[in-house]
């Protein structure tokens, strides 16, 4: 693998036609980023999608990359609308996992006395965890209309408030979902999930504002030190699982009659416009409207548990809601041509800037709320979206710190108890369902979150708001 670096952020890999790529890939890593990077088959998993047919543009992997199925995680990849592919393998199992952060009315002074008690509260409140029993009964119904409506079934039931759609990457809704191109197997797993967190690396966290690096964008947000926010990350549960498995399986003897061939089976694609493709889509869209919805419900419980520590004036409210696996039909400039694209974005996340039509009135001044977790002991991030993003990555970013140890790896020779009297040392407290939701996800197994940071906001393709520490956390 050749590579040449750029610049300080960047480095590129030349398309190489032996390997039937079709376009180069650009790597936005700092040196010890890549030096971390290129452990594992990541950047061999981008150049695989740099042979997708349609694809318009350079194959991106953002500094947080790390392997995935088919796509590394990490990766954006535009294809033509008319002429490209759409791979299941380019959003992932959990369609719509993304992160909302929601605002409250505390501070850091106010939580810390009572945050053992509010974090027990949280967990009794919020399921978490593999499988799990959502409090909403919902009927086969109810859950079409949550398929179609997204979020907005939910705030219909009287669970939110119309603000909190305002505030939610396309309004908690993708518009042509379609429930009847998702499974009843799907849906059987989707129904009793509604308002559960689930397991692996998905979280509820209670953090304060420990530093601002932009007042205007902050003040817009409603952020100043020592405020409290609550941040969590979660997607469609079994139902995405189910509708990605699904046209995985059907997907491997459509690229037969489409006469599609990929250098691994796990990038398995349909022509955007055939049947097989738009059935996808319109069950990828029903089941990141499930995921906005679960987001939805979730923030329900958290005012209920708020307010059953600190009364009915503490308050939270939406900052924004985005996700961050998903396949979204949008207009880029490509070498000076408007494009019609569909973006693949497989742990990465939207990050438009200032003036784009689809940022809520009250952030068009400063751009789009970029949301990263980092870890559980560290800290994550509030960014704004820059007209770098735009011009060279597809109004793309990181989404997260990315993982530096497997699974497996991070919990060998650890111990849960020890891990969590640790962070409870340093003023953090875990709750978790199981011991793994501890040890797959201690800090060390994750990247330098600022180090992530500093690459996305050195290229020009977002700005720094705020720094978040946790204070108490909840898992699977």
């Amino acid at each position: 693998m050749h590579l040449e670096r750029l610049d300080e952020w960047r480095v590129r890999i030349p398309k190489d036609e032996r390997r039937g790529m079709r376009t180069d890939v650009i790597a936005y890593a700092s040196e010890t980023l890549l030096e971390q990077i290129r452990k594992d088959l990541s950047l061999e998993q981008a150049m695989n999608v740099a042979t997708l047919p349609g694809i318009v543009g350079p194959s991106l992997t953002m500094p947080d990359i790390h392997q995935g199925y088919g796509f590394p995680i990490g990766g954006v990849a535009a294809m033509d609308y008319r002429h490209g592919v759409v791979s299941p393998g380019g959003v992932g199992f959990d369609i719509n996992c993304g992160v909302r952060l929601m605002n409250t009315t505390l501070y850091e002074t106010d939580v810390r006395p009572r945050l053992k008690e509010l974090v027990d509260q949280i967990f009794r409140d919020v399921p978490c965890g593999a499988g799990g029993q959502g409090p909403f009964d919902i009927t086969a119904k109810e859950l079409e209309e949550v398929l179609v409506r997204g979020a907005d079934a939910v705030v219909r039931k009287g669970f939110g408030e119309e603000r909190d759609l305002r505030f939610a990457e396309s309004r908690g809704c993708l518009p042509e979902a379609d429930p009847e191109e998702v499974s009843a197997r799907a849906k059987e797993r989707g129904r009793p999930q509604l308002g559960t967190i689930g397991s692996g690396n998905h979280f509820l966290e209670i953090q304060y504002v420990e530093s601002i690096h932009h007042p205007a964008a902050a003040q817009a947000m409603g952020l100043e030190v020592g405020r409290v926010v609550v941040l969590l990350h979660c997607g469609s549960r079994g139902l995405g699982h189910q509708v990605c498995t699904d046209y995985l399986a059907q997907m491997g003897s459509a690229m037969k009659r489409h006469q599609i061939s990929t250098p691994d089976r796990q990038l398995a694609c349909v022509p955007i416009q055939s049947a097989e493709g738009q059935s996808y889509l319109k069950a990828m869209r029903a089941a990141a409207n499930f995921a906005w919805a679960n987001r939805q419900a979730i923030l329900h419980l958290l005012r209920g548990s708020f307010a059953k520590i600190f009364g009915k004036s503490a308050r939270l409210s939406v900052l924004y809601d985005v996700c961050h696996n998903i396949a979204k039909r949008e207009k880029h400039t490509v070498d000076g041509v408007e494009r019609d694209v569909l973006v693949h974005r497989k742990g990465a996340t939207r990050a438009f800037p200032p003036g784009h039509p689809e940022i809520p009135r009250e952030y068009a001044h400063i751009g789009q709320p970029v949301l990263v977790p980092g870890s559980m002991g560290t800290a994550s991030w509030i960014l704004v979206g820059a007209e770098g993003a735009m011009e060279h990555t597809f109004g793309s970013v990181c989404h997260g710190a990315g993982r530096l140890l497997s699974r497996t790896a991070a919990k060998r020779g650890q111990d849960a108890r020890t891990v969590r009297d640790k962070l409870e040392r340093r003023g953090i407290i875990v709750r978790s369902e199981t011991r793994d939701g501890i040890l797959e996800e201690i800090p060390e197994a994750y990247k330098d979150v600022d180090e992530v940071i500093a690459v996305v906001e050195g290229a020009g393709l977002a700005r720094k708001v705020a720094r978040l520490r946790p204070m108490g956390v909840i898992k699977g």
